[in-house]
């Protein structure tokens, strides 16, 4: 596309003369390839990749629709209203002295985009190559200013980020890039080039700061963009080397400075050629109008002389013309009638047809309001049944808690009960073994005072200390047998203790087998109810019931739940 001082067209070209263009494999990182491929709208980079590989184009139903998913656009309504509501920036004012758009709309859309963006931006009001930038994206998404500007600003925002590093000259750095993969690839052509003082900013920047609107023709630059939009930004270099190098014949045979400057002074000629002509056909139409004027006079002139000859046939002749200029005016009015009454039933049909989508929408609107109300009440009611599940399980996790703490302290007893027995035996024990040690001290008392007494009963006395000796003996006797019964004591209440784990260990496993045999017939319901859902749509109620089914379950078990250990 090309915008002139005269008008903005496309740039002709015949059918047959389609540019052959050879692009060059681009070098990437495995990084890149690791990236999201998810695009919003539900597509996938790879796919649409795959889609123009094979058809080398997207479809042009879809085109926008695609570009608008791989660009990611943000559609910030609310930002863009806010840079529209500041007005027409102060460098765009007087765009249509530069730029003589005939498209009225066509200007405006061009002056506002490019206002948002000098607003959004000061250096794009500074910015020579703006409108030739954003032109052909204005053209096309004319009717929808806020994706107009959004990809613009995104084009510039991802392939032209490096563009005003050394503004307001051309950028040098991309430029030089640009320069040495056309050496990688073409040494010979650069080499030329170079030998004739022509620098990249002569054969590669114009190629750039106009988008190829000035050099492929429509079709041809949607092309290119389809293939520009699904790469890396580095592709757009790639694409205007190619295009370089794909013109190396004429290139090379340009010896002279002036021959390489992309021949704009003859496309202006020509262009220039084509307004003089425009002009010049509009001019000769003045004149055959003019003559057409002449000749009818000329016309009345010659019948003033025959009805000055023929004054009756005069009369009538004029009378028969009156008549027929009445019927042609009247067929004129009818016909304004008529288009009149065309263009009321056509604005009808409009409106009609606006009130019929607005009721439409509408009513789709209600419909989705109605939706979300039911999914909403869906969502409570399985809020319930969840809360009502949770707190039944929460009771009997308590009860389950209480009576295991009753067990505990039922234990404890036992423990206590254990060590008082066993203290009161040692106490026992210890009250035998001091009445033991207050007889023998009583016992040798009597013993030494019956020897001083009576020396001579020596003989009684240690028949007496014979029967003391048998008496300890027994007492020893005793004594062992109240131990070995206070361990047998001590086995029984081990064995106790371990049946009593033995019978906790049992309740254990009895709850764990009840705690599956619910979870099983809950999975049971709940496959049964989405077998119902597939079947007959009566999912809602089927749900209800096993969820009221696994509540009188839990219940039941909670009610069931005793103790196995008798304490």
């Amino acid at each position: 596309m090309r915008v002139t001082s005269g008008r903005s067209e496309w740039p002709w070209k015949s059918k047959g003369s389609k540019i052959q263009t050879r692009l060059l494999k681009l070098q990437v990182n495995s990084s890149f390839e690791n990236k999201e491929n998810e695009l919003p709208g539900g597509l996938n980079k790879k796919r649409l990749q795959a889609l123009l590989k094979g058809f080398g184009e997207y479809p042009a139903k879809y085109r926008m629709f695609v570009w608008r998913s791989l660009l990611q656009l943000p559609e910030n309504h609310l930002a863009f209203s806010s840079l529209i509501d500041k007005g027409t920036h102060s460098a765009f004012v007087n765009i249509q002295n530069a730029y003589p758009i005939k498209s009225r709309k066509l200007l405006r859309v061009l002056q506002r985009t490019l206002s948002a963006l000098a607003h959004w931006s000061a250096i794009f009001a500074e910015t020579p190559y703006i409108p030739l930038l954003a032109f052909p994206f204005v053209k096309l998404f004319q009717n929808n200013q806020l994706i107009c500007f959004e990809v613009v600003a995104t084009v510039v925002v991802n392939f032209c980020q490096h563009w005003f590093e050394y503004f307001p000259n051309p950028p040098v750095n991309v430029l030089s890039m640009m320069e040495n993969v056309l050496a990688h690839h073409d040494k010979e052509l650069l080499q030329h080039l170079i030998k004739y003082s022509v620098t990249s900013q002569v054969y590669a920047w114009p190629l750039l700061e106009t988008l190829f609107s000035e050099v492929l023709t429509r079709e041809e630059w949607l092309k290119v963009f389809d293939n520009i939009f699904s790469n890396h930004p580095s592709y757009f270099l790639m694409i205007a080397v190619a295009y370089i190098i794909c013109s190396r014949a004429p290139l090379l045979h340009c010896n002279q400075t002036a021959d390489f400057e992309e021949r704009k002074a003859e496309d202006e000629a020509w262009y220039r050629k084509q307004e003089l002509f425009r002009e010049a056909e509009e001019q000769r139409r003045k004149i055959l109008l003019e003559e057409e004027k002449k000749l009818a006079e000329q016309k009345q002139r010659l019948a003033a002389v025959k009805r000055e000859l023929k004054v009756k046939e005069l009369q009538f002749l004029d009378a028969s013309r009156r008549r027929f200029l009445k019927y042609q005016q009247d067929q004129r009015q009818m016909e304004l009638k008529r288009l009149d009454d065309e263009i009321a039933r056509k604005a009808s049909m409009r409106e009609q047809e606006t009130a019929a989508t607005v009721q439409d929408v509408e009513v789709q609107r209600l419909e989705l309001e109605s939706q979300r109300q039911l999914f909403e009440q869906h969502l409570i009611k399985d809020q319930e049944a969840v809360t009502k599940e949770m707190k039944e399980e929460v009771d009997a996790h308590r009860r389950k808690v209480n009576l295991e703490d009753h067990l505990v302290q039922r234990l404890m007893e036992i423990e206590r009960e254990e060590k008082q027995k066993a203290q009161i035996v040692a106490e026992e024990n210890l009250t035998k073994a001091e009445q033991k040690r207050f007889d023998t001290d009583w016992r040798l008392q009597a013993l030494h005072k019956l020897r001083r007494d009576d020396q001579n009963r020596e003989k009684h006395y240690e028949e007496i200390a014979k029967i003391l000796h048998d008496n300890r003996v027994k007492e020893a006797e005793l004594l062992k047998t109240m131990r070995e019964a206070e361990e047998k004591k001590w086995e029984e209440v081990i064995q106790k203790k371990a049946q009593l784990e033995e019978e906790q260990k049992a309740a254990a496993a009895a709850d764990e087998h009840r705690k599956q045999f619910l979870e099983d017939k809950i999975n049971d319901a709940l496959k049964l109810a989405e077998k119902l859902q597939r079947e007959d749509g009566y999912f809602g109620e089927r749900i209800d019931n096993a969820v009221l089914l696994c509540h009188v379950g839990m219940k039941h078990s909670a009610t069931e739940y005793k103790p196995s250990v008798q304490c």
